[in-house]
């Protein structure tokens, strides 16, 4: 399956030159992605507590889902290991001191996996092709910079609002409303990412630098800085890709990357090993 620049025609003209700009006519299709990152990771909202972090996301398209795996290093060298993932229309977000004792492990169909999909959403950035109309994104006007995505996932509608900049590539996304678990409780802001370096990667342009804050009634909240440091993709023309299902839920929480890519954590796994990325 490629791309066919015939299907961007009737989008409105800041999406068109970004597709023009970011792909070109045959490109593939993306369905899986391998990204790593490092960076900075803000552990609060109250004051900068910035603290280094390195990243492993494994991505799928169809149907829509990753697992991120990061460790956050912490004062005296203790790391945090950090499990975010959107698998099957559940979020999952379980932190873990030494990857060992768990802190908060929380996993829902509710607000929580809304806001997972709405990062996976923002990221297609990195996966570009699946933000074209025929991978089941529909694209509505604001202005002469910026227009309105909205994908459906299971149940799960959103619509997000992406800023195109002066060259025409995606500068950043908008959200008026994404859950933060703030003490234990859900609260409702807004939610931007911003992005930027982009570079030729696999015949796309991709931004390897990005950028996420909470927009707090205090101010913009930055708590993500991140660089990426390898990305390697999966495209259709090499064979189907992972597709996620629920597993049992007695089996036990893991997360593996085999011979292939697994999806397994908490109770969810992928259907079937899928060749690996590398």
């Amino acid at each position: 399956m490629r791309y066919d620049a015939r299907e961007i025609a009737d989008l409105p003209a800041p999406v068109r030159r970004y597709f023009d700009l970011a792909l070109t006519d045959g490109q593939p299709i993306i369905r899986a992605a391998d990204i790593a990152m490092t960076g900075r990771f803000n552990m609060s909202l109250d004051a900068p507590q910035w603290e280094p972090f390195a990243s492993q996301q494994y991505v799928v398209t169809h149907r829509s889902g990753f697992v991120w795996n990061a460790r956050i290093m912490l004062f005296a060298g203790f790391p945090i290991r950090v499990h975010d993932a959107y698998v099957a229309g559940t979020g999952i977000l379980t932190p873990s001191i030494l990857g060992l004792f768990s802190m908060a492990s929380v996993s829902d169909t509710g607000e929580l996996a809304k806001g997972e999909l709405m990062r996976w959403f923002a990221e297609c950035v990195w996966y570009p092709t699946s933000l074209l109309p025929g991978q089941g994104i529909a694209w509505q006007p604001v202005d002469a910079t910026s227009a309105l995505a909205t994908m459906t996932d299971g149940p799960i509608r959103l619509t997000m609002l992406f800023r195109f900049g002066d060259v025409g590539l995606i500068a950043g996304i908008h959200v008026d409303a994404r859950g933060a678990v703030i003490g234990g409780k859900t609260v409702m802001m807004p939610w931007e990412g911003r992005f930027s370096d982009y570079r030729r990667q696999d015949g796309m342009l991709i931004p390897f630098y990005g950028q996420v804050a909470w927009i707090t009634p205090q101010g913009e909240k930055p708590y993500f800085h991140g660089t990426v440091s390898q990305l390697t993709y999966r495209f259709a023309d090499q064979g189907p890709g992972c597709h996620v299902t629920p597993s049992p839920p007695h089996r036990p929480p893991r997360f593996a990357v085999g011979r292939g890519l697994r999806f397994s954590h908490h109770g969810l796994r992928s259907e079937r090993s899928c060749p690996r990325l590398d």
